[in-house]
């Protein structure tokens, strides 16, 4: 909208507190609530001093929050009133709880005024659950990845000695899981050991360790020896091997999080080697003669201790 002249200036018009006139003295402090304010400029005031309203600069001037009047005040004065129109320059501090979003313009809160890390996922107005299986999607709704996508689900980093170490396996939200391990190592120095692998069942108490409880075959690629299917009382790792070097692997564990199929485990193995030359490798399939979700694997070797994992797990597939 357009204006002849100046512009009006919109401010804040306070009246100021009650001032008691003290006998002998021209100047005064102003308040509003009890908190001292600072009209911009005398004639940015009114005041009006035993009934007559007072000339800004002939009958008082104004220095911040003082307002002092050309004269000493004597016992008998009485000062009306004091309003201050258009803008304030100092208000002071606004009490709690006073400063309403209606006070606020548009666009006043910026980015430089919020805290880093102030606006956590409570205050998302995003849809959907937020889990750490799910990711905020550019339509502010939250979802899983599709298409089977791996989500992370824990990390072992496991250093010390024990008998075995055991991963969870959470089967309420993926039936399939990858499990990468970049270091497995035991305190067994044998060329001939193996690192089993145990399943525990949903509702059992105990991990399967029955003779006839697990079957598995494979290959070694550098001595081309297939294994047959055999029954046995663990699936495995590796056989054969030093537990001490530096092993790796990684699992495709299906079927785990159903009741349909029995639980697979297919792993590719990697050893180092450099006593013998370089690294071996080799493939093995296990199947759990079960047909109940899997909770939980423990890792163990056949002589000696777990001393390493690192390894990291990953479901994918409803």
């Amino acid at each position: 909208m357009a204006y002849i002249g100046k512009t009006p200036t919109i401010g804040n018009f306070q009246v100021c507190d009650a001032i008691s006139v003290v006998n002998g003295q021209a100047a005064y402090t102003m308040q509003v609530g009890g908190v001292n304010v600072s009209p911009e400029s005398a004639n940015h005031m009114i005041v009006s001093l035993n009934g007559v309203i007072q000339k800004p600069t002939d009958a008082y001037t104004v220095s911040s929050s003082t307002i002092t009047f050309a004269s000493n005040l004597v016992t008998n004065d009485v000062i009306d009133f004091i309003q201050i129109l258009g803008n304030v320059l100092d208000l002071g501090v606004p009490s709690d709880n006073t400063v309403t979003t209606v006070k606020l313009s548009d666009s006043s809160v910026t980015t430089a005024k919020l805290n880093d890390a102030s606006v956590s996922l409570a205050k998302l107005t995003a849809t959907g659950t937020k889990s750490s299986s799910t990711f905020l999607r550019g339509d502010n709704t939250f979802a899983e990845p599709s298409g089977g996508g791996l989500v992370h689900l824990s990390t072992t980093d496991f250093s010390g000695s024990s008998a075995n170490v055991e991963i969870s396996l959470d089967y309420a939200a993926h039936e399939n899981f990858l499990l990468v391990c970049s270091l497995i190592q035991g305190t067994s120095t044998g060329g001939g050991e193996n690192c089993d692998v145990h399943f525990k069942r949903d509702g059992q108490g105990s991990f399967d360790t029955g003779s006839g409880d697990y079957g598995f075959g494979g290959m070694f690629y550098d001595i081309d020896t297939i294994y047959n299917v055999n029954q046995a009382d663990a699936m495995e790792v590796f056989r054969g091997r030093a537990p001490s070097r530096d092993n790796s692997f990684v699992a495709q564990i299906t079927g785990a999080g159903n009741t349909t199929t029995k639980s697979a485990f297919k792993v590719q193995f990697t050893q180092s080697d450099t006593p013998g030359g370089g690294t071996s490798a080799q493939t093995i399939h296990g199947v759990n003669f079960s047909s109940e979700r899997i909770v939980a694997m423990r890792f163990s070797f056949t002589a000696g201790t777990v001393t390493k994992i690192k390894a990291k797990l990953y479901g994918y597939g409803e």
